[in-house]
Formats: C-alpha cells, sequence, structure tokens
C-alpha cells in the first residue's frame, strides 16, 4: 500500500499545476480547462485520460478570459466540440488531443533558434510547432506531460 501511494504521489507531483488541480487544458487561453474523470495506463503505450467539460470550466472560462460571466457565454463555451477522451503511445510519443488531431513528441528540437525546445509534430501536416501559443505547443506539451508524466521532459 504504502508503494502504491508513493508511485501514485510520484505521478501526480511530476504535472501541471492544472493537471494537479484535476483540470487540463484544452486550448491557450485563460480558463480553457477541462475536468479530469478518470485516468488509465499512463506512460504506457495505451495512456488514457477522460475528461468532461463542466459549467465550472466554462464558468472559469467566461471569468479568465471573457471577463463577463454570462448565461450566453457559459452556453457557447460549452457548447465546443471536444473529445472526452485523450490517449498516448508514451514509447513512440504518439497522442492525440482535444480535437481528436494526432501529434508526435520527437524529443529536443535540433533546430536552431527555435523557440520550441522540444519537437511536436502534426502527424497530419508532418508541421513541427513552432513553440508559439498559435502553434499549440503549449497545449500540447501539457497534454504529452499529463499523458506520459515519467517520459516526458518537465522543463520547458
Amino acid at each position: 500500500m504504502k508503494i502504491l501511494f508513493l508511485a501514485f504521489f510520484a505521478m501526480t507531483t511530476s504535472c501541471t499545476t492544472a493537471f494537479a488541480s484535476g483540470t487540463i487544458y484544452y486550448g491557450s487561453r485563460a480558463g480553457m480547462e477541462v475536468t479530469i474523470v478518470s485516468m488509465s495506463g499512463l506512460d504506457t503505450s495505451h495512456a488514457e485520460i477522460r475528461t468532461k467539460h463542466t459549467r465550472e470550466n466554462a464558468v472559469a472560462f467566461c471569468r479568465e478570459y471573457v471577463q463577463k460571466i454570462t448565461p450566453d457565454c457559459i452556453k457557447q463555451e460549452l457548447a465546443t466540440p471536444l473529445n472526452d477522451l485523450i490517449q498516448a503511445n508514451c514509447k513512440t510519443g504518439v497522442f492525440t488531443d482535444f480535437a481528436g488531431d494526432r501529434h508526435q513528441f520527437q524529443g529536443r528540437n535540433p533546430a536552431a533558434g527555435s523557440t520550441a525546445k522540444y519537437r511536436l509534430v502534426d502527424l497530419q501536416t508532418n508541421e513541427a510547432a513552432d513553440g508559439s501559443s498559435a502553434s499549440g505547443y503549449p497545449t500540447n506539451m501539457g497534454i504529452f506531460r499529463a499523458l506520459c508524466p515519467r517520459t516526458a521532459p518537465q522543463d520547458d
């Protein structure tokens, strides 16, 4: 029992603040979070995290990003199409985001002068994220870290 607790503690302390609080970011804007419902197989070839986009998540988005909590804002945010499951093969670095797009973590970025410390490739377009929020880099690194907490680098 003590070993199980220590293993759980090690996994949860190596995750991002949002992940440790029971949420994970689906986008780069303030408050773009969903609530974690369950996790299984983290750091394996079948890692999965199930989530739910809750009213509380929508209120947080409206408060933090829109800066006005209204019934219409909450309704619009809850209507955002998101998958409730993200998955990864932590051995190959392939993972999905909340839109269902597949990406691959390919280790340290060899490109000189890049703002992206690590190479994240969109497998549909074969384009590497450039490190900016617009490229999805911070969000996708967060997703990979949540699914593969011991495999993914924790610095950025």
